[in-house]
């Protein structure tokens, strides 16, 4: 597919140059997740593959994802980071099958073709046949038929893959603003707590979306505004990089006004100053970083998420497997010099993020009830226009959706997309 070539999808209309309209459709359709396949994740993007501290050691994997492409990210002998589509050359199969593990080659259990850990492929039983009979032609060399290899770069101990020899260095892709975020979150070596996953019954845009939208998160997440983690009237805003596909949200804690929050929430269910908790610990926040942000997180196009919630730290990886469904991948860490006591609020405050997470479950839900509506949208849109239209720049508010049209402008450029 050219670079100026759109996808097989002629019907597909975007009604705003500013990105404020979004076509239902571009949630719906096979022909455009595959072409997402290609052009957004094997194109010229950096994906989130792992942390360093979940491969310390030589021989060390992890299986892991970009888009819908099963990959094997696994630390070498000699200490270096490498990464391969997850799938034997011989005759297709799953080469790895377990999500963690420590190896010095990797073995195709179905014919035992064997691969070390650079994805050279360094073994074929029989190859020569058996007393003249049989085995691969004498034309066969193996180091011809190594695994498909991604470029891997690291930042902060966070491992990075690409697909596409035209990818821009790591360091100008995340660019500045992203960076910055990563030196304060990773500052020094940290130790993963756990993990959990859960598959959702919607477009994974759905999902990225909502991680640009700061707007959602005073209404639709109602224990954390009614407990003091987060309101619509706190001082907060949004950080994008250069092409506004990355966005760094934040929210300054206690900073908002409590009457003018009273007035601004009445009329709803959201915000109920009577509720009290029998264990309050669980929304503590302890100011590690001195910024009183206790809310402060940051998405990386195209599918990852790294997050400070009060003081539970983690990583969100989504891994589309169609048009209408996907799975997230959540990592919980630590720092290894965390005292007991915080290590202790960081797990009670695991509670608050996760599939059943008492702040991010409502996330995915929302999605799932958009998708089944668009099911039905035919040729209808979206209207994004909280935080006004037109250009799309940084905010100093939560009030806001311009996040969410930065998404999708840097979305329509790799799709080949031509707004009107």
């Amino acid at each position: 597919m050219g670079a100026a070539e759109a996808p097989a999808n002629g019907s597909l209309h975007w009604p705003a140059a500013d990105f404020s309209r979004v076509p239902y459709k571009v949630f719906t359709a096979q022909d455009i997740y595959d072409a997402e396949q290609e052009r957004v994740f094997r194109g010229p993007t950096w994906n989130y593959l792992a942390l360093d501290a979940e491969i310390p050691n030589p021989g060390d994997y992890k299986t892991t994802y970009i888009g819908d492409t099963p990959v094997v990210v696994n630390r070498a002998q000699d200490g270096e980071v490498h990464a391969f589509v997850n799938r034997c050359v011989h005759r297709g199969t799953t080469l790895v099958r377990h999500q963690l593990g420590n190896a010095d080659s990797h073995t195709c259990i179905y014919h035992h073709w064997c691969y070390d850990l650079e994805g050279n492929l360094i073994g074929v039983p029989f190859q020569r046949g058996m007393g003249g009979k049989g085995g691969m032609p004498k034309t066969f060399r193996k180091e011809d038929h190594g695994l498909a290899r991604l470029h891997v770069g690291t930042y902060r101990g966070i491992v990075f893959g690409t697909m596409s020899d035209d990818t821009e260095p790591l360091d100008d892709y995340l660019d500045e603003p992203m960076r910055a975020y990563f030196d304060q979150l990773f500052p020094k070596p940290v130790e993963v707590l756990g993990y959990m996953r859960q598959r959702m019954p919607a477009n994974w845009k759905l999902y990225f979306e909502n991680l640009h939208d700061p707007y959602h998160a005073g209404l639709l997440h109602q224990f954390q505004t009614t407990f003091g983690l987060f309101t619509n009237t706190q001082a907060g805003g949004s950080v994008m990089d250069k092409l506004r596909r990355h966005r760094l949200g934040y929210s300054i804690h206690a900073s908002e006004d409590i009457e003018a929050t009273k007035a601004e929430y009445e009329g709803t269910t959201v915000y109920n100053e009577s509720l009290r908790l029998r264990d309050p610990s669980i929304v503590a926040f302890h100011d590690e970083d001195g910024d009183r942000k206790a809310v402060n997180m940051m998405t990386v196009f195209p599918s990852a998420f790294f997050q400070r919630l009060s003081n539970t730290l983690a990583t969100r990886h989504i891994r589309p497997k169609s048009p209408d469904e996907f799975e997230l991948y959540w990592t919980y860490f630590g720092y290894a010099d965390d005292t007991p006591e915080l290590r202790v609020m960081r797990m009670r405050q695991v509670n608050l993020v996760g599939p059943a997470g008492l702040v991010s479950m409502e996330d995915g839900e929302a999605g799932v009830l958009v998708q089944k509506s668009l099911r039905a949208g035919g040729h209808s849109h979206s209207i994004i226009e909280m935080g006004g239209i037109g250009t799309i720049e940084n905010q100093e508010t939560v009030l806001t959706e311009v996040p969410v049209r930065g998404f999708w402008r840097y979305y329509c450029q790799l799709m080949g997309f031509t707004p009107d």
